[in-house]
């Protein structure tokens, strides 16, 4: 039951973060738990074990964690980092 409360968490981030910055994060519901995953990681690392805890996610690192992480990833995708040549 832990795990999938993880998941849910981690993928309401991705989607909060996704809203925040006005795209969709690519990949769904997987993309938004990977988001908010990275997202948590990135923003513990930045900002610190700060605000409330909610399955195991610091949220406010997280969620700017999480809007640092998809800027990063929507840079690279816009520059063409991920396209075959």
């Amino acid at each position: 039951m832990d795990l999938l409360w993880v998941l849910i968490v981690g993928g309401l981030i991705g989607w909060l973060s996704g809203n925040l910055i006005g795209r969709d994060v690519p990949g769904g519901v997987l993309g938004n738990v990977i988001a908010g995953f990275v997202g948590s990681w990135l923003g513990t690392e930045l900002l610190g074990a700060r605000g409330p805890l909610i399955g195991g996610f610091h949220i406010i690192p997280a969620i700017v964690g999480s809007i640092i992480a998809l800027l990063i990833f929507f840079a690279l995708a816009r520059g063409g980092a991920f396209r075959r040549r």
